[in-house]
């Protein structure tokens, strides 16, 4: 398999982060942010919606979206719940991901991570989602203040899914991590699943 990845892209990798946790192999390219390679590899049509991360299939079939690889991946694995609603408490979490907090957790860290984007990052937008991403942090922390994992009784897709962007947090979007005690246990738990890999690695 190939993967197109944006190194420093949460989306990029969350699916390296799988890749490693399952000890599977995979070519990977890399298509940094407003890079000539990534420039390129969206003129020649390598990435049908203009972004990575793309999984390439041995058979050649291109899978894009970040959840949907993972779901390709993960199914079968024990990090894909047997229990139907377990499955689909993990689903529900996993498009909370994409709906809710990537567009407030992820946007703030990369208006504070791109300098291509530090023209977007006025002071009303950056204290917006300060304030919104912080909100979205209490939903995580009241999930995770009785149990170990957002879905189920076990990791799921929808841990390594929420890790990517909420491990940054801190370090790239500034929101207040100490305020969310149970959260950073929480990602403590999956940063000790054998296999995990940084994501720089």
């Amino acid at each position: 398999m190939k993967l197109w990845s944006m190194p420093s892209s949460g989306n990029s990798y969350k699916v390296r982060l799988l890749l490693a946790l399952l000890g599977r192999g995979c070519q990977v390219v890399d298509v940094e942010e407003s890079s000539d390679a990534l420039r390129e590899a969206q003129a020649k049509g390598a990435l049908p919606f203009g972004k990575a991360p793309v999984l390439v299939l041995d058979d050649g079939r291109v899978l894009p979206e970040s959840n949907a690889i993972l779901c390709w991946l993960g199914e079968g694995t024990r990090f894909w719940p047997q229990d139907r609603f377990a499955r689909a408490e993990m689903l529900a979490w996993m498009f909370w991901e994409q709906n809710q907090h990537e567009g407030v957790i992820a946007v703030r860290g990369a208006l504070n991570f791109y300098p291509s984007r530090a023209d977007q990052a006025t002071p009303e937008r950056m204290a917006d989602l300060l304030t919104r991403g912080h909100a979205l942090l209490s939903i995580m922390e009241t999930r995770l203040a009785a149990r170990n994992w957002l879905a189920g009784d076990a990791v799921s897709l929808a841990d390594i899914c929420l890790y990517a962007y909420t491990h940054t947090a801190g370090s790239r979007g500034g929101f207040d991590m100490a305020r969310f005690p149970t959260v950073t246990a929480w990602l403590d738990r999956v940063a000790a699943l054998p296999g995990h890999v940084a994501i720089d690695a």
